[in-house]
């Protein structure tokens, strides 16, 4: 991906990255600039919803800047939370700073210029709770953080109670093979969201003690979160029902 070109549009108050192409990398409406404007990494952030300690995270790993959206909601709304982000491309880092406010770094927001494959490969840290994947190049490809041996890398670096919160929009041949992958390494503790309207598929994959929550409750989790940082799950818990993807009514990872 070296040498990506970088190109800002704006529409309707949204401020978009691209990679040189039609595909939008990321988006930020002008007005709210830490709000998640995109639909895809609203769900991704459904991790707040599965755990409950209000604790959590305490460290996350982020693979892909692009517009910096979650970066920005994580250090905005998770302050107990020390973040790696890692970005391949210093001119996605450049843009991120000059057009879509990507905060300095402080004590609990660390940037790496890395590829993510090999920093997951390689990095010999403390365990992080929460793992967000989101890289692409220009056409909409993940290369190597898409291989089995990348999740399995990721499934090493979870704590106790970690996540793994991956996009998988683009993936060769639809998502069922990436899916496939993180269900071998998570040994099918491994919950797809239905797609989104842009086609983006989020999955989750878990460490540590198992899941079991009512809808009940995690309707109600979904309305704390929304009081606390603006983020509305409440729809996504209803699709995740309509889906199928609670049999019981009990949501199981």
């Amino acid at each position: 991906m070296s040498g990506t070109p970088i190109d800002i549009s704006e529409s309707g108050g949204v401020r978009y990255l691209h990679f040189g192409s039609d595909w939008v990398q990321g988006a930020m409406r002008i007005r709210r600039p830490y709000d998640l404007e995109l639909a895809y990494t609203r769900e991704m952030m459904a991790g707040l919803l599965l755990r409950a300690d209000s604790g959590w995270p305490r460290r996350a790993l982020l693979i892909g800047l692009g517009a910096a959206s979650l970066t920005k909601f994580m250090h905005r709304h998770c302050p107990q939370c020390q973040m790696d982000v890692v970005e391949i491309e210093p001119s996605v880092l450049a843009a991120a700073r000059q057009f879509f406010r990507l905060p300095a770094e402080d004590e609990r927001l660390s940037i790496h210029i890395a590829d993510g494959a090999k920093y997951m490969e390689n990095h010999a840290g403390a365990p992080y709770d929460y793992i967000l994947v989101d890289g692409f190049d220009r056409n909409a490809r993940a290369g190597g953080l898409d291989t089995l041996a990348f999740y399995q890398a990721a499934r090493g670096k979870l704590s106790a109670q970690g996540l793994l919160s991956v996009n998988l929009f683009g993936r060769s041949k639809g998502y069922k093979a990436s899916l496939g992958r993180i269900i071998e390494t998570f040994d099918d503790r491994t919950l797809a969201f239905p797609s989104c309207d842009s086609g983006n598929v989020v999955a989750f994959a878990a460490t540590g003690e198992e899941i079991a929550l009512p809808m009940e409750e995690l309707r109600e989790r979904a309305c704390l979160l929304k009081q606390d940082t603006g983020l509305d799950l409440l729809a996504t818990v209803s699709r995740l029902e309509a889906a199928g993807s609670v049999p019981g009514g009990v949501l199981r990872l």
